[in-house]
């Protein structure tokens, strides 16, 4: 008699448990789902793509939700994988080499009533940065991380880091200057 009241009770706890693991999992993809899907679409230039990407991402995600201790750290977590699932796709299939030059970003279309001219040329320049220097500035710029979580995501030294985020702000710089010599001028 008292051992079916156990397995009653046990039965309850995990129902309990997976109510409150659908309960993070659905706040942590209506909370980030934007955010890894700007990220996934600035990878690899395809909304489809993209899309899949995010979706791998959260699948993965619900499967090893349960290592997420810190959620604050949830949104390096996600951008983690989403990155490791983006380089399974090369290692899943060949795919046809296509000139980069050929696409445009989404955002470099011309600048619309809410994007000034600066805004537009910054963006421009920044997508012109070579990938290992691009790759950090985003990160750091757009989604606000540190060098300490831009190195473990990125899986590098945090100097790394900190040394391609110099280079890259310089390097913007120096661009940014070439385009516009009036920059910095206009006030004095």
């Amino acid at each position: 008699m008292f051992g079916g009241f156990g397995k009653k009770k046990t039965a309850t706890a995990v129902s309990s448990d997976m109510i409150s693991k659908q309960r993070r999992y659905e706040a942590l993809v209506r909370a980030l789902h934007t955010d890894l899907y700007r990220y996934a679409y600035w990878l690899v230039h395809d909304r489809a793509v993209a899309e899949d990407l995010v979706q791998e991402t959260f699948l993965r995600a619900w499967k090893s939700l349960d290592s997420l201790k810190d959620e604050n750290a949830a949104k390096a977590w996600l951008i983690t994988i989403l990155r490791r699932e983006n380089a399974r796709r090369f290692e899943r299939k060949q795919f046809d080499l296509t000139d980069i030059d050929d696409y445009q970003l989404a955002d470099t279309a011309t600048p619309g009533p809410d994007q000034d001219a600066e805004h537009h040329l910054l963006r421009q320049k920044m997508a012109q940065l070579e990938p290992e220097y691009r790759e950090p500035l985003v990160l750091q710029v757009l989604y606000g991380f540190s060098g300490e979580e831009i190195a473990t995501i990125l899986e590098l030294n945090r100097n790394t880091v900190m040394t391609r985020l110099f280079r890259a702000r310089n390097q913007l710089r120096d661009a940014l200057e070439g385009s516009q010599p009036n920059i910095g001028h206009r006030n004095g």
